[in-house]
């Protein structure tokens, strides 16, 4: 049976997507697990302090000795697939690379920095520890140029895909753009924002009906917020022949929108076409590494921030790298 057809301003499909239900139940399974060895970690670090009675420098001393030495002995000769993204280590512009194995399920790399040379070094981990950069057959990053520099000369053997939360947050991100400049003429537009951007899903109460009011009006805003629920409903193609039509028509309808984000949102898009429609070959997001960024913040926010990049570091890895530390008890 073909699809249904995607038609300008109304006609938005609805097709059950339960590839993407299934991802969604393992990524919460991930989130769980990570969520788990997050607090055992903590367990195991406060119980080793009040036991050997020390202070928290002489602790963390002995927490980075310990990490560095399970990091040596992991065994990487089994990594095909990664998912690559950056992590704010604080406040400014200080950030970490995480590189997780999709399969294996763990952090395989923490670097300095979210540049090209951050990939060129995991290249470099990666064959320190009994893998090979030519053995990397996928990627999933986020349109980060320098991410896409780091995987093309470094992983030269993987086929980039771009993550779909990352694509459908650029959406968002434009659709944010347009409101902010045409709520200075239309104040019913005012405290919208989220409404926007959100999955009927996770819409409350107030913003469903924000929405109820407002997006079936010829606001430039309602307009680019149908857009983004049409390029939401490529995903739910059932291949990457037919998502491919969906994604040409309507790069063709943005372009001709006269709204400027959107225009300038889908040129953006369209030079990244194989690699968003890579999805439909590979499958793979960064939604566990999303889940893992999301618990390294609330450690990193449980324990008042990490003093520095090392120590964040350093705990990154026994909370989702699957490591065997051995703490003194």
């Amino acid at each position: 049976m073909a699809p249904p057809r995607l038609l300008p301003e109304s006609g938005v499909c609805h097709r059950a997507d339960t590839a993407h239900q299934m991802r969604q139940v393992q990524r919460a399974s991930d989130q769980r697990a990570v969520g788990e060895a997050r607090l055992r970690f903590h367990a195991a670090v406060r119980g080793a302090r009040q036991f050997m009675k020390i202070t928290n420098k002489r602790l963390w001393r002995i927490v980075f000795h310990n990490v560095e030495d399970a990091v040596a002995r992991m065994d990487l000769g089994s990594v095909s697939r990664v998912a690559i993204d950056e992590t704010a280590a604080r406040r400014g512009h200080d950030y970490i690379t995480l590189v997780v194995d999709i399969d294996g399920r763990r952090v395989t790399f923490v670097g300095d920095g979210r540049s090209a040379d951050a990939v060129a070094r995991f290249a470099d981990h990666l064959e320190d520890h009994g893998g090979y950069a030519s053995r990397i057959k996928q990627a999933s990053i986020d349109m980060s140029p320098a991410f896409i520099k780091g995987v093309s000369e470094n992983l030269t053997e993987a086929e980039i895909t771009f993550d779909r939360f990352h694509v459908m947050k650029l959406i968002g991100d434009t659709i944010e753009e347009v409101r902010r400049a045409e709520v200075k003429t239309r104040p019913e537009l005012k405290g919208t924002r989220y409404a926007w951007t959100k999955n009927d899903a996770n819409l409350t109460a107030r913003q469903s009906a924000q929405l109820a009011n407002l997006a079936a009006t010829n606001l430039k805003t309602a307009r680019a917020w149908r857009m983004r629920l049409a390029f939401q409903e490529i995903y739910a193609q059932p291949s990457r022949g037919w998502a491919e039509l969906f994604f040409v028509k309507w790069i063709g309808w943005a372009k001709r929108s006269r709204l400027e984000p959107m225009k300038a949102v889908a040129r953006t898009m369209e030079k990244h076409r194989d690699g968003i429609l890579a999805w439909f070959d590979s499958g793979i997001s960064n939604g566990l590494i999303e889940g893992i960024n999301s618990l390294v913040h609330a450690a990193k926010t449980k324990a008042r921030g990490y003093r520095n990049r090392a120590t964040l570091k350093a705990m990154a890895y026994p909370i989702a790298g699957k490591l065997e530390l051995k703490l003194p008890t």
